[in-house]
């Protein structure tokens, strides 16, 4: 509706805050949770006093954002909607601390239904807004934001209340020396946030700022249009990291294997990711020009390099997770480190050759290095051996699904054909034992 243009510049803005936002968490959010899935009596007293460190927390990341905003050279336009953007992730960072207790105390019906909540007032609020004449027809970037501070608002009400009722009253409190203690404990994991979120966020912040106006905000948008498919379709493997941290953190503490866990959450979230990828490869044109109307053909390519990233972000979102739960927080880390190198490296190689697709192959470079980091580190610390006939499975399945890929194009609708290579991968899926409704039943009922 807003065009390439004003999207992108909404899109490197949102980045940008995303990137920033660890001043608001410090990595209190992941401790938290690894920390309340072990001693669930901590609640009340945490609660109380890490309320009034995210109020503390909010003020350094504004004054920090906007710092950096200014020396970067942002103008008054940018400026009104970071404002808003800042305001925005405070409100996500508030909810998301809130969801850890709620997931911690092992209330994952609950953290689910919370987890939707805000994109379902977004839905609803942008679905009035953009369907209905209430703004007169005339709909900008600036109230797709409002819209999602009014969500957020929403959200972060209803979670706190929920909070509270498991925790009984509390009283924010200000108390210097827990906030110093808790800090220590929980700034590695603050550290490994913010270097993740510089290579998954970087791209389009340097393509708006490398490239020349217009340009850097058109590409940046064109960057968008595929980028937040790949950030939608990552939230499976968001909701597979919450239900898994909590869960592994138990099993190690009572040293309970969790060899058999780690098999079957990567089969439930990497089988629907080889899907996407693959899919997303053979009908990007087809799917970029069902949902917007400019630049389809060269965001399209983008779509199919990004998607098969994706792989990489699953594989993440298992084993990265095994690593926080089992504080192996140094070698995540190193891994990050490198992995934001890399990144910036690329970026700033391609992106003045190659513009949008520059970052595109950046990205995915990126996420299959540092994912492939993850598994051996996984294998070295917890003493795994590669199953060669599970590998064996995988590469059976993907090259399946490649040849359902090249049947389905045959099909005169391409809608049809779509549904097809995915309704016949998963079928296959399930002929070879890779997937089972009755293994994602038993990691949601797991105590």
């Amino acid at each position: 509706m807003v065009g390439d243009q004003s999207y992108g510049l909404y899109f490197a803005l949102f980045n940008f805050s995303m990137i920033l936002n660890i001043f608001l968490d410090v990595g209190i959010t992941s401790y938290n949770n690894r920390n309340i899935a072990r001693h669930n009596f901590l609640l009340p007293k945490h609660l109380s006093n890490i309320v009034g460190l995210k109020f503390l927390l909010a003020i350094v990341y504004t004054i920090f954002s906007l710092g950096i905003a200014a020396i970067i050279g942002y103008n008054k336009i940018q400026f009104h909607l970071l404002f808003f953007l800042i305001f925005n992730q405070f409100l996500i960072s508030f909810t998301l601390y809130l969801r850890s207790n709620i997931s911690a105390l092992h209330l994952f019906r609950t953290d689910s239904l919370i987890s939707v909540l805000d994109r379902s007032f977004m839905i609803i609020i942008c679905s009035i807004l953009l369907f209905t004449n209430v703004l007169g027809g005339n709909f900008s970037i600036e109230w797709f934001v409002y819209a999602q501070t009014a969500a957020y608002v929403l959200t972060s009400l209803i979670t706190f209340a929920i909070v509270l009722g498991k925790s009984g009253r509390i009283k924010i409190q200000f108390n210097l020396k827990f906030f110093l203690v808790f800090l220590r404990k929980s700034y590695p994991y603050a550290l490994l946030i913010l270097l993740m979120s510089f290579y998954n966020r970087i791209d389009s912040v340097m393509i708006e700022r490398i490239l020349p106006d217009p340009i850097g905000k058109e590409q940046a948008g064109i960057y968008a249009q595929s980028f937040r498919l790949l950030d939608a379709v990552s939230m499976f493997g968001v909701l597979f990291a919450g239900l898994l941290l909590p869960i592994f953190s138990k099993m190690i503490k009572q040293k309970e294997e969790v060899g058999q866990m780690v098999k079957l959450s990567y089969t439930l979230l990497i089988v629907p990711a080889i899907i996407i990828a693959i899919s997303s490869v053979y009908y990007n044109q087809e799917i970029m020009a069902a949902l917007y109307k400019s630049n389809t053909e060269h965001s399209s390519g983008i779509l199919g390099i990004l998607m098969i990233g994706f792989v990489g972000i699953a594989t993440t979102y298992i084993f990265g997770t095994l690593l926080t739960a089992n504080g192996s927080l140094k070698y995540l880390n190193i891994m990050a480190f490198s992995g934001m190198v890399l990144n910036v490296v690329l970026n700033l190689i391609l992106i003045p050759r190659y513009h949008a697709f520059g970052s595109a192959y950046a990205s995915l470079t990126t996420q299959i290095f540092t994912a492939a980091i993850q598994v051996v580190l996984v294998i070295v610390i917890f003493k795994m051996k590669p199953e060669i006939k599970f590998i064996i499975q995988l590469l059976m399945f993907v090259g399946i699904v490649v040849v359902f890929g090249t049947v389905s194009k045959s099909f005169d609708n391409w809608f049809y054909g779509y549904l097809a290579m995915i309704s016949i991968s998963i079928l296959f899926a399930f002929f070879l034992k890779l997937f089972s409704l009755k293994d994602l039943y038993q990691i949601i009922r797991y105590k």
